[in-house]
């Protein structure tokens, strides 16, 4: 079969046969209709106009204009006046596969680690960016060092000596792409520098560190945890040249570490010349306790004080911050610099914006009641519908720890939980290593609440109960 035209018009393949006895314009309608049940044409796409798709296709305009018509009459395509032809909606039109199907979702999700991202400060987040992008000098939108916008490193100098307690100046500060980028950027640091081992909170994340650390060929160790934070002996017995901890609230249980622990940590690394890396990830929601100031206040030259918007504003932003004493911060910048050639200008300009002009203390100050409520009524809940588990952690950050009474094994909890659509997660993912001590060995789940408004709680907390009744 002969064809006169084949021609890749807006994206659809419409053939023309000169042989055949179908009209001309009867075949571009079917090259049209299959194209939009197939999906390559999908609705509101626009169609060439019908000049030059005669043009292309060889044929006069009228027989483009007659397919028109027919499309429209048939409810096909759209057509205005002086607009372009569109593809109208088509009940029928095939809809893309997933490449998997999605696993069905959780009726209460009690997930951890995220902030609730309806109550993102959009209007004042708006108003900063226009700011900077008004008044922002020209120069913000080149290439930057691997340490960030100026005035983004010293409203956060200014912010975190005020509200952290830490020692710091603009040019200790660094900007990351979260705190994920700045543990990375550290433990290549740490490893080019020489150093074999680095020794975590156990229980701990198993998303940054760990796998970080690993990927730079550098051995991890755990360190027990009770609930006063990490074991000190232990850190001083592990041969470590890095540890990384949450000592104003442990993740994931809880614990603050002690004045005369933090201070033992401090003469362990000088006498090591370890580093101390503080992961401060939600120091800014307490609802029952005093403010714990960070670590890095007490001894700037060996604890490097990491921090970042993800608990606090949203993790999307890609914003977090390292703050370095001076022999660590131009390696570490450099290595910032070869990964990705600096953070993106106009987001860490918002955010100083955002910082100088008190945005981020009022947002502060209005989640902390909001998640303070959330957390209350999950307490509640846990006390009326299943009293004999433990909470723990409870005075700070935007989840919880519960112990399970004895008997009740935290995976088989899990999977009923997941049977009756609740979402919960067990603690023995986050161990690094087994051990034989009734402690250490306690069964538990984390429980999230920062998204969830309170009646989901409600009824996630009476689904759990009734998942292990029956």
């Amino acid at each position: 079969m002969s064809k006169v035209n084949s021609q890749l018009v807006q994206d659809v393949l419409v053939e023309l046969d000169a042989s055949s006895s179908t009209p001309l314009h009867r075949q571009i309608e079917t090259a049209l209709r299959d194209a939009i049940h197939t999906g390559r044409l999908r609705h509101g796409s626009s169609l060439p106009a019908s000049r030059r798709l005669a043009t292309e296709l060889g044929v006069s305009r009228g027989v483009v204009v007659e397919a028109y018509n027919q499309l429209v009459a048939e409810g096909y395509l759209h057509s205005t006046p002086g607009s372009y032809t569109r593809v109208a909606a088509v009940a029928e039109q095939a809809a893309p596969a997933p490449a998997t199907a999605p696993a069905p979702g959780a009726r209460v999700d009690f997930g951890y680690g995220r902030t609730d991202a309806a109550s993102f400060p959009r209007a004042a987040w708006l108003r900063s960016l226009r700011r900077v992008l008004t008044e922002a000098p020209h120069d913000r939108l080149n290439y930057s060092d691997g340490y960030g916008v100026p005035e983004l490193r010293t409203a956060l100098a200014d912010y975190l000596n005020r509200a952290r307690g830490t020692s710091a100046t603009a040019g200790d500060v660094l900007i990351t792409c979260g705190f994920a980028q700045a543990v990375a950027l550290l433990a290549g640091v740490a490893a080019r520098r020489g150093a074999r081992r680095v020794a975590t909170e156990d229980p701990s994340a198993d998303d940054d560190i760990r796998p970080l650390a690993r990927l730079h060929g550098l051995e991890v160790v755990g360190l027990p945890v009770d609930a006063d934070g990490v074991d000190v002996a232990a850190l001083e017995r592990s041969d470590a040249d890095l540890v990384v901890l949450t000592p104003s609230h442990q993740w994931p249980l809880g614990g603050v570490l002690p004045a005369e622990s933090r201070n033992a940590v401090v003469r362990w690394a000088r006498a090591r010349g370890a580093i101390v890396l503080e992961d401060d990830y939600d120091a800014e929601y307490r609802y029952d306790r005093a403010p714990i100031g960070a670590m890095q206040g007490l001894a700037p030259d060996v604890v490097v004080h990491a921090g970042s918007v993800s608990k606090t504003l949203a993790a999307g932003l890609r914003l977090g911050w390292l703050v370095l004493p001076p022999h660590l911060a131009e390696p570490v910048a450099e290595a910032k610099l070869l990964a990705d050639r600096g953070s993106p200008a106009i987001e860490q300009l918002a955010f100083a914006d955002f910082l100088v002009h008190g945005e981020f203390d009022r947002h502060l100050r209005r989640m902390r009641p909001i998640y303070r409520r959330r957390r209350d009524t999950l307490l509640a809940q846990l006390a009326e519908h299943l009293p004999g588990w433990e909470p723990a952690g409870i005075a700070a950050g935007l989840h919880l720890v519960v112990w399970l009474p004895d008997g009740l094994d935290e995976a088989e909890v899990v999977a009923a939980a997941a049977r009756h659509g609740i979402r919960v997660a067990g603690l023995a993912p986050y161990r690094l290593n087994e051990r034989r001590s009734k402690e250490h060995s306690r069964q538990g789940l984390i429980l999230g609440y920062s998204d969830l408004p309170e009646p989901r709680i409600a009824e996630g907390v009476r689904a759990l109960a009734k998942a292990l009744a029956g």
